[in-house]
């Protein structure tokens, strides 16, 4: 049996995706379901599986980025994209033969692209260079998505005094039950926001995630290393202590 992820930061779009695959490809396993692009990256990288449905624009990485690092760590899943564009920006996947589907999913254009998928599984996808490279160039023709300016400064509690810390001064946020920790080269204090709602509004080109739990400041970053197994250690400017970067999430660093 074929297995598939979908990955879809709404839930009744994921639960209407997973209905209709239900319906046009009832071999097919979903074996996870993702609402942002961290944890969709790690379940390709667990999984391993045939397909990866991926929304392009979800919190933290994008489909778009999650596929650049899953050609690389897990070169046999096949992609395909699940976006609400214009037909100028479904020219983009058309050119790069990229499988896409629009929102919301017409179960013709479904069972197509299931078709297309199932002719290919199993078969050499080893040219992972060639997908990075189409996925950039799908990128720049689609342009930035945020209609307004990213966040500039959190408020965040230290016991009982609640400080204002700009984001200029952060070296990471790290995920603490439902809350945040913001962490600073002063010390730590307490967001009550979820990191996921907090992706949403942050500047994604200083923001990144190095895993589903931590997401750093790069103007912060030091130094990264790659250790033997491929994980990557982060070095920071102003704090003592090291993060650890997955593996698939390395691909981040590469131009660094």
């Amino acid at each position: 049996m074929a297995k598939g992820v979908i990955a879809e930061d709404e839930a009744l779009l994921r639960q209407s995706l997973r209905a209709a695959l239900e319906t046009a490809w009832p071999q097919l396993d979903i074996v996870a379901e993702c609402e942002d692009g961290a944890s969709a990256l790690e379940a390709i990288v667990e999984h391993r599986p045939d397909v990866a449905f991926l929304d392009i624009r979800m919190p933290g990485l994008t489909g778009l980025e999650v596929a650049t690092a899953a050609a690389e760590a897990c070169p046999a899943t096949q992609v395909v994209f699940v976006t609400a564009y214009d037909q100028y920006a479904i020219d983009a996947f058309e050119r790069g033969a990229i499988d896409y589907l629009l929102k919301p999913v017409a179960p013709e254009r479904l069972r197509a692209t299931v078709e297309r998928v199932q002719s290919r599984v199993g078969a050499d996808r080893s040219d992972t260079a060639s997908l990075a490279d189409l996925v950039r160039q799908i990128g720049s023709r689609l342009g930035p998505a945020r209609q307004q300016p990213p966040l500039s400064w959190v408020t965040a509690s230290t016991g009982r005094e609640t400080r204002l810390i700009l984001l200029d001064d952060v070296a990471y946020f790290r995920a603490d039950n439902k809350y945040t920790t913001v962490v600073t080269a002063e010390g730590e204090a307490l967001l009550r926001t979820p990191i996921r709602e907090l992706l949403e509004v942050l500047d994604p080109t200083v923001f990144k995630q190095i895993h589903r739990g931590t997401v750093i400041n790069m103007k912060a970053i030091a130094g990264v290393t790659r250790d033997e197994t491929g994980k990557g250690i982060v070095r920071l400017r102003e704090r003592p202590e090291t993060l650890s970067v997955s593996a698939p999430f390395m691909t981040l660093f590469r131009n660094m």
